[in-house]
């Protein structure tokens, strides 16, 4: 019995000696101990500690605070494990609380288990496991982890890791953000937790109650609720899909941007806008895009497309209106235009070519030049222009033309020009095809009549208060004169070459669209702007690195036989790297210290 004190009371002078006269910062030290349980099975340099009734076990090293009901120290290795109510504490803004934790104070690495929580002033982190890397300020962990901020929601991900400088988080593998408005799933994001500002990388996508958001990279501001993305970056709205190389959203004005390869598809409308500047308004239902922007209206048998400097497109699903304005051109196979503005109303079928007022000299379409059509062989231009389609099947319907109407056609084997003018014209389709035309008011004709056999009868020109023309394979069989003022037959040698053009005549046959192609033929070099901001992702150096592994064999018992408690919990794929290497006689760098005399 006295002996068994005796080594009770050594084993505490020992304990109290080792604290008076270890250096600061470099051996744990045992602040509060409570009951020390004596076990004769253990050695002399391992030491089990039960906190009392009036506080808990308090250890320290090196700025870091332990508090846990029951420790087990093992001096020889500077090593401590710490059980039940474990609570660490680093500074004034770092806590950790667990059911199990142990330290090296050689490594400065702790491991925790079971219910971890770590908190810092903006988020709280909980996992099972957690690697606490003091030396290099860094927790991780790989059994699935939560770190919930209050203004940027819920974050879930199975691989984790925490840089306590920075204030970053870095999470890895099934990553789901849970915001009340919003939900990010991503394969890696990393966090700032005093901005509440998130980096994604991998494909990610942002679940909204109005729309999904889809990226390879990107950046997102929990706190404002604005983002940007880059590499194959899609927002989907109900009715919308907007896509783009570059694009910026802003949640709070429903509102998102985009630059370069830009593509809007209206779901509902079949219809597709092309550009590479764009910006979209969800809750106003617009769309506005420029350089080189193109409206595409899908149809089963012939697409028509639209382009201009600008387009904007607005209104509700079941309403849209599509503008297109400078330099506007529209083409399908059987159809083609141009005029300085074009209005298409998408329920309605009305397209309209109107020519804008504008006075700027210095604008490179400010010429004025009267809108105008092409049909198979037909020119029509006037003042204004509306085309009717039917919206059902999709083919042309009507077309008028308010005026200084002018349809022109090439004669089918000279080289004259068949020509009608007047106020008004009123056009009529049938397969697309120009079949009825009337000239309303003040009309005027000059046709190179042929017979049957397409021999030239004459030139007729004539005047008259209206005129309807019939028109079959795109060749016009029949005229009639309604209200005649004057006009004749003329023998093709008595009718003077500078009579064959009437007044305003203006053959433009240059400037047809014959291809979807030749709507862009007229525009200014492109030049798209460089993408910067978001640049690829640059992997860190892993958690167990080669700096910590260093440490680790450095705390390696001169003993073999002795297990390395500071590597126990290390991964063994990681110690097996490290030992691959060390067989491949490429060890890694090595603090050698020397040994110490035995005494």
């Amino acid at each position: 019995m006295k002996i068994h004190n005796l080594l009770y009371y050594t084993i505490l002078i020992l304990f109290v000696v080792t604290k008076s006269y270890a250096q600061e910062g470099k051996r744990i030290q045992i602040e509060h101990a409570g009951f020390m349980v004596a076990d004769s099975t253990v050695g002399k340099d391992i030491a089990t500690f039960v906190r009392n009734d009036q506080q808990q076990i308090h250890v320290t090293h090196d700025g870091v605070n332990m508090w846990c009901d029951k420790a087990i120290y093992y001096k020889n290795e500077n090593f401590i494990e710490a059980f039940s109510n474990v609570r660490m504490q680093q500074g004034d803004t770092i806590n950790m609380t667990a059911k199990y934790v142990e330290y090296s104070g050689t490594t400065k690495l702790a491991f925790a288990s079971g219910d971890v929580v770590l908190t810092e002033p903006q988020s709280t982190l909980t996992t099972d496991t957690l690697f606490f890397d003091r030396a290099k300020q860094q927790a991780y962990y790989k059994s699935k982890g939560k770190v919930v901020r209050d203004s940027s929601g819920t974050i879930t991900s199975q691989i984790g890791r925490y840089y306590m400088d920075s204030k970053k988080y870095r999470f890895l593998k099934d990553v789901v953000l849970v915001n009340p408005d919003y939900t990010i799933n991503s394969n890696q994001l990393d966090f700032y937790s005093e901005s509440g500002y998130a980096y994604l990388y991998g494909p990610t996508t942002i679940k909204g109650e109005a729309s999904n958001i889809y990226c390879e990279r990107g950046f997102y501001d929990t706190n404002n609720d604005v983002g940007y993305f880059v590499k194959k970056s899609r927002i989907d709205y109900e009715n919308r899909i907007f896509e783009g190389d570059s694009m910026f959203f802003d949640r709070n004005r429903s509102f998102a941007s985009a630059t370069n390869n830009i593509k809007v598809t209206d779901t509902t409308n079949k219809s597709i806008i092309k550009g590479h500047y764009a910006e979209v308004f969800r809750e106003k239902d617009s769309v506005f895009i420029t350089k080189r922007a193109l409206a595409i209206t899908v149809q089963e048998n012939d697409s028509i497309y639209i382009h201009s400097d600008t387009l904007m497109v607005t209104g509700k699903p079941e309403h849209r209106i599509t503008r297109a304005y400078y330099n506007a051109k529209i083409y399908k196979s059987d159809l083609s235009g141009k005029a300085d503005s074009i209005h298409a109303d998408h329920k309605t079928g009305l397209t309209e070519l109107i020519n804008l007022s504008r006075f700027s000299s210095t604008d490179a379409f400010a010429t004025k030049r009267k809108p105008i059509l092409w049909n198979l062989g037909n020119q029509m231009s006037g003042d204004t222009i509306h085309l009717i389609s039917n919206t059902e099947t999709e083919e042309l319907d009507s077309l008028k033309v308010f005026d200084n109407a002018f349809l022109i056609s090439k004669d089918t084997l000279g080289t004259g020009f068949n020509q009608i003018k007047g106020q008004k014209l009123y056009g009529l389709f049938k397969n697309n095809e120009l079949y009825n035309v009337d000239i309303i008011k003040n009309a005027e004709i000059i046709y190179f009549s042929r017979d049957g056999e397409n021999e030239l009868i004459g030139i007729n020109k004539s005047k008259s208060g209206s005129i309807n023309i019939q028109i079959t394979d795109n060749t016009i069989n029949e005229i009639r004169l309604i209200n005649q003022v004057d006009g004749d037959l003329f023998p093709e040698s008595q009718f003077p070459e500078n009579a064959r053009r009437l007044r305003g005549f203006d053959w433009r046959e240059e400037e047809r669209p014959t291809s979807v192609e030749d709507l862009f033929k007229d525009d200014p070099p492109l030049e798209l702007p460089i993408i910067k901001g978001l640049g690829e992702f640059v992997p860190e150096e892993e958690f167990f690195d080669e700096a910590l592994l260093d440490r680790v064999e450095e705390a390696e018992s001169e003993d073999p036989k002795k297990v390395n408690k500071a590597a126990r919990n290390i991964p063994k794929q990681v110690l097996q790297k490290r030992d691959s290497i060390k067989a491949q006689n490429t060890p890694l760098k090595k603090v050698v210290k020397p040994k110490k005399d035995k005494q």
